[in-house]
């Protein structure tokens, strides 16, 4: 239920639902998260113990934004930081959209940012494929690249076209590339109204550390600077953040491995029910009623992604972990869906 508080605040809103960790203690197999299963990467654990965690870190982060600025060959005005892309894009929502407006997102957005237009009390509109012209009072425009769960990413023409109209229109292109480094994905362009989001946790196998940035043009990043209350990232994650130049062997070695672990999975998938891939560490199965498998191989130890979030309540979705851990989860998903069969 929600409940507008009298004041005119923001909504009384549930959590966005995830379908995957929850606050019930779980100690089986996990597929319903996105991380590679080779992680920690120990570069960035060791600057993790190696961060200032007697004093309070530098307000402005400068040292962590120049190196990433140096990095991706942008200037430090450029970059902002934060804990998790969640946060971002909370404040892109805060920032940017109003009571009334209208937030574009190709296919199904992350749930998380469903919620903070929401708190914003503007609607969500899905669609198939980046428009040429946008809606009134369309003020951001958000695209996976790729999409969870889907894996589709638009080319980088389509990002481009779609950043030009959104300029013209004084809106903003949010290209969340939280699963880029799985894939071969190019590097989205530079542009003045594109915002890119990175969450390089989840390749390095660290998502409980929560490292996340943006790379904006200045104003952009100096509306979302407003929005962070004083040290709005930990020592240990602004550490994580100024490694990352330093941690790209560990992605070299694991990464392809990861590709090949998780087409190998999607192929056995296959042979249950219709499964999607498109070369990211993650993968749709259509299995039926996708909340009571979920719940029941839960009580077996493995937990998956019920899609309901994304429209998609006949699927889960699955993460590749380790070999011998992918054949647990068939061996659980062949006794409940035989072969081509559906749950419930």
């Amino acid at each position: 239920m929600t409940t507008d508080p009298p004041t005119g605040l923001p909504p009384l809103l549930p959590r966005a639902a995830h379908g995957g960790p929850d606050a019930q203690p779980f100690t089986g197999l996990d597929f319903s998260v996105n991380t590679n299963p080779y992680g920690p990467n120990p570069r960035l654990i060791q600057a993790v113990r190696d961060a200032d965690h007697a004093h309070y870190p530098d307000p402005t982060y400068a040292r962590v934004r120049e190196r990433l600025a140096a990095w991706h060959a942008t200037e430090p005005g450029g970059v902002a930081l934060a804990t998790g892309a969640s946060d971002l894009l909370h404040r892109l929502t805060r920032a940017f959209l109003g009571g009334g407006d209208t937030l574009l997102s190709l296919h199904a957005p992350f749930g998380e940012l469903t919620r903070a237009a929401a708190l914003q009390r503007a609607s969500v509109q899905v669609v198939p494929a980046l428009p040429a012209t946008l809606p009134a009072r369309t003020r951001l425009v958000y695209a996976g690249y790729p999409h969870n769960p889907t894996g589709h990413a638009p080319t980088l023409g389509e990002l481009l076209a779609a950043a030009d109209t959104c300029a013209a229109a004084g809106a903003l292109l949010i290209v969340d590339e939280a699963y880029a480094p799985f894939t071969a994905l190019p590097v989205p362009p530079r542009h003045p109204a594109l915002v890119r989001v990175l969450s390089p946790g989840k390749a390095h196998g660290m998502v409980g550390a929560r490292p996340a940035y943006a790379l904006a043009a200045p104003t952009v990043i100096a509306a979302l600077d407003n929005l962070a209350p004083a040290w709005h990232v930990t020592a240990a994650t602004a550490a994580v953040l100024a490694a990352l130049p330093h941690g790209a062997r560990f992605l070299a070695e694991t990464l392809p491995r990861v590709a090949a672990h998780a087409s190998e999975l999607a192929a056995d998938l296959g042979r249950l029910g219709r499964t999607e891939h498109a070369g990211t560490p993650f993968m749709t199965l259509r299995v039926g009623d996708a909340a009571a498998l979920s719940a029941d191989l839960r009580a077996e130890g493995i937990r998956v992604r019920d899609c309901a979030s994304y429209g998609l309540p006949d699927c889960i979705r699955v993460s590749t972990r380790l070999p011998g851990e992918n054949a647990a989860l068939l061996r659980a998903l062949t006794a409940r869906l035989g072969r081509g069969g559906r749950h419930g």
